[in-house]
């Protein structure tokens, strides 16, 4: 019988296998493939019958060690640029690593003090990040997706109080449906956080920003919520935050502003503007496991009346657990999470260890990446950029000679099929004003010109493989 405790003297010598395949795997990013075919075979090895006598511990962490640097993928690698995915700083890896080894529960300071410290400098250094003045509280959570659900969820209770009702205590029943506007730039998260909150996905009312105005005025001085769209996950484009503020500010709205990844624009003088008017929002979501380059899972949501986080997501009724404003409380009253690994350890470390002017540096170095790779793709006869180039996303396809403008699509779907089946590179199909496209976001610390250039070669490569 295999018991963790007769292994309890393994567990260094596990972690010892672990760290001993972190250097050679770290050293293999810049120039191994995305995905290892040939290695796929290995996850076979993962499966079968749940053992009735285990391993042990050196055999397990060895065999999973063994499978999952051969047939992982490589997103954590300068070549990854499907789905918006940074990679992991050094500082954020050691520090997540922390995070495992110290197995702080980060509910509050009654559960760790040192995780609710590090979480209430990270939470200050990210509003710092991006601008915000220091009234400006916020919540770190799992992703994106829980930021849009925390800040829609403080929205959700301000309109309850415009209704004269307690939506924290009661719920929505009997309210007429809570109206949502925003451009068609929404992103499906944003719609999953109003499906989770009770509002239905289908809440959003889509228009550009005279059709929203002509709404308001429908709505007759309802209180409304409005959504910005700080980076388009297709271009990389963003709605005009500030003109959005003017209408939150006109017609008493919430303004919730989903930054995912574009809100990381704050950080360079050349793209500041993109995110004018951030400050006027009500509340932000953004992804730290994009841009900031942390492992997952990581999220922030950021709130201009933090007061608002632990009126929504405090839980009170439980004698044990310090209520919100007790000092033995903490984060966990200030979002969706209750028991909650110390996420904000890499966050910390990041910050600490690169500070504004390398996040600053970092960025703007993406911001050239993505302009050599738009130079790249209009200088490739074969190849069509279909957008402008805001930030760090290129949306582009091929559109070889001879295929006729009904077969593109087909023709780009089999390419992104090829690119997959490659390994090399990853980047993702999606569908851009009706066109299947390729949308590589750069967003990697570790990625370089090198690595651009071999990418178009590939495609390139690929379109005449695809061609023939």
């Amino acid at each position: 019988m295999a018991d963790p405790l007769l292994d309890v003297a393994l567990a260094g010598d596990a972690l010892r296998q672990v760290a001993e395949a972190a250097g050679p795997y770290l050293d293999s990013l810049a120039g191994r493939p995305v995905l290892d075919h040939d290695a796929l075979g290995l996850l076979a090895g993962l499966g079968g019958a749940l053992p009735e006598s285990g391993a042990g511990t050196a055999g397990t962490v060895a065999r999973l060690v063994d499978i999952g640097t051969a047939a992982g993928t490589a997103s954590s690698g300068p070549r990854f640029y499907h789905l918006v995915i940074g990679g992991v700083t050094p500082a954020a890896l050691a520090a997540d690593w922390l995070a495992s080894l110290l197995d702080q529960n980060a509910y509050g300071r009654v559960s760790s003090p040192f995780a609710t410290e590090v979480e209430t400098v990270a939470v200050g250094w990210l509003r710092e990040l991006f601008g915000l003045s220091t009234g400006w509280g916020g919540a770190l959570v799992a992703s994106a997706t829980f930021a849009n659900f925390t800040g829609l969820g403080c929205a959700t209770q301000w309109w309850g109080e415009r209704h004269g009702a307690d939506t924290v205590s009661d719920g929505l029943a009997g309210l007429p449906r809570m109206p949502v506007l925003s451009t068609p730039y929404v992103h499906a998260s944003a719609r999953k956080a109003l499906q989770m909150l009770g509002h239905g996905r289908n809440a959003v009312h889509t228009a550009d920003l005279a059709g929203i105005r002509r709404r308001l005025d429908a709505l007759d001085g309802q209180p409304a919520v409005l959504i910005g769209n700080a980076g388009e996950v297709n271009t990389g484009d963003f709605d005009p935050i500030a003109a959005m503020a003017d209408l939150a500010a006109d017609y008493g709205c919430w303004l919730h502003v989903d930054g995912a990844f574009g809100l990381f624009a704050a950080l360079s003088p050349r793209t500041e503007h993109l995110v004018a008017g951030i400050e006027r929002a009500d509340s932000i979501a953004a992804d730290a496991h994009k841009w900031l380059n942390v492992p997952y899972e990581s999220g922030f949501a950021l709130i201009k009346d933090p007061d608002r986080l632990g009126t929504a997501y405090g839980m009170p009724g439980a004698p044990y657990l310090p209520p919100v404003g007790d000092p033995a409380g903490g984060h966990a009253m200030f979002g969706p999470e209750s028991s909650r690994r110390a996420r904000a350890l890499p966050i910390w470390a990041t910050l600490a260890a690169y500070g504004r002017d390398g996040y600053r540096a970092m960025v703007e170095r993406h911001l050239d990446l993505a302009q050599h790779l738009k130079r790249l793709v209009d200088d490739a006869p074969e190849l069509e950029r279909l957008a402008e180039v805001p930030l760090c996303i290129v949306c582009f396809r091929a559109r070889p000679e001879g295929v006729p403008e009904e077969g593109l699509d087909e023709f780009n779907r089999r390419l992104g099929a090829a690119i997959v089946s490659d390994g090399r590179f990853l980047a993702g199909l999606t569908v851009h004003e009706g066109r299947v496209a390729l949308r590589p976001a750069i967003v990697n610390w570790r990625t370089t010109a090198s690595d651009i250039d071999l990418f178009v070669t590939t495609v390139r490569e690929l379109v005449v493989s695809t061609t023939g």
